[in-house]
């Protein structure tokens, strides 16, 4: 596999400890606190693993943040075992603490009523230039001390459909777009793992999501009064999907009040809506935060 995909693997093959309690282990993705998704993604799996059906839904809650340098040790407890659905518990404690919380369900596939609304129109990933690629634009813009960090590439292939200057950032509407997949293929063992195309893809729904409330202010994750953190984070599964096949990853914003904003995400596959999910952020200026 390419080493890129191989770490994502890698990053969300858990070792069992004890019966219903597994470990991961942690990497720095984005910065001196564990990226938000890693935890959703090992998370996930750690609840699949007391299941042989695939999730439907799971609703998260970030309760502190994760230290890079630190396994973090997920504990699932079993809720529910009912005919359609399955319940699971999960809590990610890293040095003796939860910092993570998070309820899972998982349902076997159905035949039912079937409806969408229309996917939005945007231009083929083919048509697009690669995130990676669009950072090498910027390179006279990057300060040299984050300058390694940001030209470090990540674990899944992004292809942007807005492309702006993350560094002169301007107010715009409250959008945003781009295509994701592994950077190839999993092998044949790993191909049919529905659970890990379900970690995978909540590992990178949590990518800019949060990003999406601040773009109406002209802000971003690198402005420096600003401080930025996930809340919470819903992810519903709707139909069967793959993770190293182009996945487009709608989002867009309703609201920011109270130092907080609200997103919207949905991820489409071969026309079809495959995914929903919902975050809310900490969004707060450092100038006006109370004392």
């Amino acid at each position: 596999m390419n080493h890129l995909t191989q770490e994502l693997v890698d990053l969300l093959t858990l070792e069992k400890l004890e019966t219903h309690i597994f470990r991961g282990q942690s990497r720095n993705l984005v910065g001196k606190r564990v990226f938000g998704g890693q935890v959703l993604g090992q998370a996930l799996r750690a609840a699949s693993h007391t299941t042989d059906r695939p999730a439907n839904s799971m609703h998260a809650y970030f309760l502190y943040g994760g230290d890079i340098n630190a396994p973090i040790v997920y504990e699932v407890d079993i809720l529910r075992d009912g005919k359609s659905f399955q319940s699971r518990q999960v809590r990610a404690i890293q040095h003796g603490r939860v910092i993570f919380s998070a309820m899972v369900s998982f349902a076997s596939h159905e035949e039912g009523l079937d409806y969408q609304i229309a996917e939005p129109e945007y231009p083929a990933p083919e048509d697009l230039q690669s995130e990676q690629e669009l950072k090498e634009n910027l390179v006279n813009f990057i300060p040299e001390n984050i300058r390694t960090a940001f030209m470090r590439p990540r674990q899944v292939e992004i292809r942007p459909v807005n492309i702006g200057n993350p560094f002169q950032p301007q107010p715009e509407a409250p959008s945003y777009a781009h295509y994701l997949r592994t950077h190839e293929q999993l092998p044949q063992q790993l191909a049919d793992d529905a659970s890990l195309h379900q970690a995978i893809i909540a590992f990178y729904s949590d990518y800019t999501l949060m990003m999406t409330a601040l773009r109406p202010h002209g802000l971003n994750y690198l402005s420096p009064s600003l401080q930025c953190a996930s809340i919470d984070h819903a992810i519903y599964f709707h139909k069967p999907l793959r993770a190293d096949e182009w996945m487009l990853y709608d989002m867009d914003a309703t609201v920011s009040a109270g130092s907080r904003g609200l997103n919207f995400g949905r991820m489409w596959q071969n026309g079809q809506l495959v995914c929903s999910a919902t975050q809310e952020g900490l969004m707060r200026l450092r100038e006006i935060e109370t004392q």
